[in-house]
């Protein structure tokens, strides 16, 4: 962890359904994750954008996000404002004997900081393969795939996100209505399962 976010509450307080919060599973989540949704401000409006991003353990407040030079998106981000970047798996879909309890099984996590931009050539390379290697295992680069030349990474704007604080949270299992462990109740209860496998797995 960075001196930024030991400076920091690095875990937020999760205060609607406190009792889902899974604080030591928040890089779990984002390792396993595909689609960050980060949200910032410009020009007083709130945006929010599904980007790929690559996110390795080894460095844990660390979230790498790229795009084209153009990309008014990317400049903003590394222009320092705060961003928030969020990644949800949605497990199954969550059915009760009460309108009032249907729910969905899900993992998710919630990160929060600033960004700065990546302008060592080195750097995003091997960012770039790290991030392919996570969304296609076993895939290198010079075997599997040409390496980007230099031409396509000065292409290609890279932002690192410091994480600042962070917040982790799931549901699992069936519905919890009062009705739901009655066996002879009426109506019906279930849970539809969408996790598939993981690519890795």
């Amino acid at each position: 962890m960075s001196d930024t976010a030991a400076d920091n509450n690095w875990t937020t307080t999760i205060r609607q359904h406190p009792e889902r919060a899974v604080p030591d599973r928040a890089q779990e989540f984002l390792t396993e994750g595909y689609v960050a949704h980060v949200g910032f401000e410009q020009d007083g409006r709130p945006y929010v954008i599904p980007m790929l991003y690559q996110y390795s353990p080894d460095r844990p407040d660390r979230l790498y996000l790229h795009s084209g030079l153009p990309s008014r998106t990317l400049r903003q981000l590394a222009s320092g404002v705060p961003v928030c970047a969020t990644v949800t798996e949605l497990d199954g879909l969550v059915y009760s004997r009460d309108a009032k309890y249907h729910s969905a099984n899900y993992r998710c996590v919630m990160c929060f900081g600033r960004g700065r931009l990546i302008e060592d050539d080195e750097e995003k390379r091997v960012i770039f393969e790290e991030m392919t290697l996570r969304y296609f295992p076993g895939r290198a680069a010079g075997k599997d795939y040409t390496a980007a030349p230099k031409a396509h990474l000065d292409g290609t704007a890279v932002v690192e996100i410091v994480i600042q604080e962070i917040s982790a949270k799931m549901r699992e299992g069936g519905p919890k209505g009062p009705q739901d462990a009655v066996e002879d109740a009426p109506g019906t209860r279930g849970v539809v399962e969408l996790r598939t496998q993981n690519i890795a797995d």
